[in-house]
């Protein structure tokens, strides 16, 4: 099996963060499916504006060369107020730009989230995966990856605890990799 490398990135900064924990423990799962895992951070990136796009400052040119440097992106998104957090859109608008120089076209891209909620993060990643659908950017679309998180969710250190839920999580990282194959 080949082997690809996916930029993750989680779309919260807040600490502690139940979306980071649930990121770690899908890290832990790649290397099954051939998938090596690196953090693209967002929390150093200044508000997006059009006044940088003749002149990125690093931290701007930093999170796009990251992108366009791995083989495909895994997202994990909070769900806040029925959408995606501000940093998280913050941060597409600075992978996207400038104008015709979007890193996320052609880009393969898996989207999940938790959240201790009944619909977990599903408004959320309709509403990102409509984003990156605009930008080009293919998508696992089955399947889709809702995750609730309940008080035994996660052993103690910090592994996904139900083997059911491990398999169906390795098997949504296997798709990621299909896609990824597919666009090489």
């Amino acid at each position: 099996m080949a082997e690809y490398t996916v930029g993750l990135i989680v779309g919260s900064v807040s600490e502690p963060s139940l979306n980071r924990r649930f990121a770690d423990a899908l890290v832990r799962l790649a290397p099954e499916t051939g998938l090596v895992v690196r953090d693209i951070p967002i929390a150093e990136l200044p508000f997006y504006g059009a006044q940088y796009d003749k002149d990125f400052p690093t931290a701007g040119r930093a999170f796009k060369d990251a992108i366009e440097n791995v083989d495909g992106l895994l997202i994990v998104t909070p769900e806040y107020n029925r959408s995606i957090p501000g940093v998280l859109k913050n941060a597409i608008d600075w992978a996207t730009r400038p104008a015709g120089h979007s890193s996320l076209t052609g880009k393969p891209t898996a989207v999940t989230g938790a959240s201790k909620g009944v619909i977990s993060t599903a408004l959320a990643q309709n509403h990102l995966k409509a984003i990156l659908v605009a930008q080009g950017a293919p998508l696992v679309g089955a399947p889709e990856v809702y995750i609730r998180i309940t008080d035994d969710f996660f052993t103690e250190d910090g592994a996904i605890a139900n083997e059911g839920t491990r398999e169906f999580l390795t098997a949504f990282l296997q798709r990621l990799h299909e896609l990824i194959r597919r666009w090489q």
